[in-house]
């Protein structure tokens, strides 16, 4: 099997339809709800759903009438849950390195930033990425791929929830994808707002960005404990999550104060503050990618050896800090924050977990983050990133070690989605994404 000529008798056995079911029996499944790997293991599943996952034989009621062998053994194959992207901007290209070809990008009209928006969910979907936790724009296109999908016909779209505009504080960081909380008569009135207008959870700009030349967060957080206090509530008021951008380590601890549900970058969170995120199920979405590219391309964007060292530093104190995560028992949710420069959709993310490979996690504990830890606490309104008796039908079957290491993940793949099954792959040199 191979992506630009997959077994075609494969591809036709895997795709289903409501109430047709599909037996696979398979070397390795990987449920998504531990590091380890269920062999020698079975899956049953419709265009509706799964109906059995595990090394236990389906019982013969899950099966088509009279059905006493598989459809198909693959003794050298893994099953996988679909991946989940937890923090992703698609409304910005990501792949584009050129920063003034990027920046005039930026300034297209709203209708033009939704068609690049769409067109780029087949190819991410084609990499086996079945959901895209939108992580905020001002322009309105991740609620409108979150309306699209719910329109869409199963199997089209990989799943897409958005906050809509991320909620900021007038002259701080984020006018680029958010809207001031100032416009508003109060926060509470904001979040209400958001929520009016179709958000699926609320972003907060808790903290700016690092500083590159000082190798820190050197501005103080624009929202204080009390005030992240206040967003929480309100938010859980009407039945949202929260998830807050956040860099430094006051930063942390006011969104530790608030009590949000995940807090994305946390870069130079220090040990005791991990080990609260554990405690009170804050999850954490580390995003090496965007310095790790400022890193990569140092000499292409004008860095200076001193910031390139600056940079090095923070992610290799970032590493250190997910290694450490792992041992807490922090829950560890994989985002590549694709969209920010360098960092391209879909192809962005399967380096995002392959830094964090690097940093110490083993495939199996990578794998987790990208899909059942996502899918068991950020409260999508669907099942998914999991195997199990009744969430999707949305999963990954390849003949590569990917549990041996997430680089396969680049290897020929097919992805099932709700029945239908995308055989192609994408191709990374392809402008787009």
């Amino acid at each position: 099997m191979n992506d630009s000529n997959p077994d075609a008798e494969l591809v036709a056995t895997l795709a289903a339809a409501p109430g047709r079911p599909v037996w696979l029996q398979v070397g390795a499944l990987f449920d998504g709800t531990s590091p380890a790997a269920q062999r020698d293991a079975h899956l049953v599943y419709d265009a509706g759903g799964i109906r059995h996952a595990g090394a236990a034989r389906p019982a013969p009621h899950l099966l088509r009438p009279g059905q006493d062998a598989p459809d198909r053994v693959l003794p050298g194959h893994t099953l996988l849950p679909g991946l989940i992207e937890a923090h992703a901007h698609l409304f910005l290209e990501g792949g584009e390195e050129n920063p003034e070809r990027r920046a005039v990008g930026q300034k297209l009209p709203d209708e033009e930033l939704l068609a690049r928006a769409a067109a780029r969910l087949p190819r991410i979907l084609a990499l086996g990425i079945v959901a895209v936790r939108d992580a905020g724009d001002k322009n309105g296109v991740g609620l409108a791929l979150q309306r699209a999908y719910r329109a869409a016909p199963r199997g089209a779209t990989p799943y897409v929830d958005s906050p809509g505009p991320a909620l900021y504080h007038q002259g701080r960081y984020g006018s680029f994808m958010g809207r001031p909380i100032e416009e508003h008569a109060s926060l509470e009135a904001a979040i209400a707002d958001r929520v009016a207008g179709g958000a699926h959870r609320i972003k907060l700009l808790a903290t700016g960005i690092i500083n590159f030349e000082k190798g820190a967060v050197t501005a103080k957080p624009p929202m204080p404990a009390e005030e992240l206090v206040r967003a929480v509530a309100a938010a859980r008021a009407l039945g949202r999550q929260t998830f807050a951008h956040c860099s430094g380590n006051d930063g942390v601890a006011n969104c530790l104060a608030g009590g949000v549900d995940s807090i994305e970058h946390g870069f130079f969170v220090d040990d005791a503050q991990l080990a609260r995120m554990r405690d009170a199920d804050i999850a954490w979405v580390p995003t090496f990618a965007p310095v790790q590219f400022q890193v990569d391309k140092a000499a292409q964007l004008g860095w200076s050896d001193l910031i390139r060292g600056n940079l090095q530093r923070i992610l290799d104190g970032h590493a250190a800090s997910l290694a450490l995560a792992a041992r807490l028992g922090v829950r560890i949710v994989a985002g590549s924050d694709a969209g920010s420069h360098g960092v391209a959709h879909g192809h962005g993310f399967l380096h995002e977990l392959e830094l964090m490979e690097r940093a110490g996690l083993g495939a199996g504990s990578v794998l987790r983050a990208a899909t059942g830890a996502g899918g068991e606490r950020l409260g999508f309104a669907e099942d998914f990133g999991v195997l199990r008796a009744g969430a999707r039908a949305r999963f990954i079957l390849t003949a590569a070690p990917v549990l041996e290491s997430v680089a396969h993940l680049r290897s020929p793949r097919l992805v099932v989605y709700d029945g239908a099954v995308h055989a192609g792959g994408d191709d990374p040199g392809r402008p787009g994404l």
